[in-house]
């Protein structure tokens, strides 16, 4: 009897042992967790529905280099475990300002107003892609569907001027950064969400900027966060204000490089836990075929960020 009871409560331990450990994995997805095509300079977001989204760059293969992404997909979960595949959103041969050799699509972002989702993204004019450099915008009903092209948005753009980000703040008032070779600059938007507001003016503070701005909000400080020039790889920093346009009081690195030569994230809280998400070429082995990832981010007592800890 003794030993029959022994054998039921090493099981049950087992039991309980595994049930355990699988609710642990299952906290959420492993690094990268979208694996069945390559991603990059994950934006994310959290909308009305509840669920949070993701809105990348695509890269394709063979690894011949940037300008071959072409096209934008939109993913969604709700338990960080799950992650939905909406399909293709947005597609160079739907731009027709665009570029005639297509190519290009870089980090997009999205950001919600007035019943709309719209979709920025960088995108050349020309076949003299660098110095052609437009903010196209896409707008749809739907944050994972119907995007249709509105053009791109006037005065913006220009040599190595990339990246796209929105930020809307607790009024309601949107802003607009975006930045490439060492330049930031930014201003407030329109209702329309199509124009600037006055001028873009260049983002003061920021130490070694080289791109990949994006601004988020914690309690009463703002934050923007970009790569640095740190060679032979990109680290990410960051920088605190208490106005959304600046100036700003360069941080440090809360981010260390990601593997491969380019570093790209964004910063969302979801279900009361903050995210970071990045990018790293842990499938591939090749840095231009990026996979996206994200990890928790914490905040000391000051407002300063804890060090992001890249899990696999």
């Amino acid at each position: 009897m003794k030993k029959r009871s022994f054998i039921i409560s090493k099981g049950l331990i087992l039991f309980g042992f595994l049930f355990f450990t699988k609710g642990f994995a299952q906290e959420r997805a492993e690094n990268p967790f979208i694996k069945h095509m390559y991603t990059a300079d994950p934006s994310a977001h959290v909308w009305d529905d509840g669920r949070l989204y993701v809105y990348p760059s695509h890269d394709v293969e063979p690894a011949r280099g940037c300008d071959l992404m072409d096209g934008y997909h939109v993913f969604s979960t709700d338990d960080m475990v799950t992650w939905k595949d909406h399909g293709e959103i947005l597609h160079s041969r739907d731009v027709k300002w665009g570029r005639p050799e297509g190519g290009f699509m870089w980090a997009p972002d999205c950001a919600y107003k007035n019943g709309k989702y719209y979709f920025y993204y960088p995108h050349p004019s020309g076949s003299d892609w660098n110095n052609t450099w437009k903010i196209g915008v896409a707008v749809s009903k739907y944050p994972d569907k119907g995007f249709k092209d509105k053009g791109y948005m006037k005065g913006v753009g220009g040599f190595a001027m990339i990246d796209p980000s929105l930020f809307i703040d607790d009024d309601g008032q949107a802003y607009f950064y975006y930045g490439g070779g060492g330049k930031c600059a930014a201003g407030k938007l329109k209702d329309n969400m199509m124009e600037i507001d006055g001028e873009l003016k260049l983002q003061e503070g920021l130490a070694d900027f080289h791109e990949a701005p994006w601004v988020f909000k914690h309690k009463d400080l703002y934050y923007l966060i970009h790569s640095d020039n740190a060679k032979p790889l990109n680290n990410m920093v960051y920088a605190t204000s208490e106005n959304p346009l600046g100036p700003w009081e360069n941080r440090g690195v809360f981010m260390d490089e990601v593997g491969c030569g380019t570093t790209h994230g964004s910063v969302v809280k979801y279900k009361d836990q903050w995210y970071m998400f990045y990018h790293n070429q842990a499938l591939s082995n090749e840095g231009n075929l990026r996979s996206i990832c994200f990890d928790k981010l914490f905040f000391n007592e000051d407002g300063s960020i804890q060090k992001v800890i890249q899990t696999k």
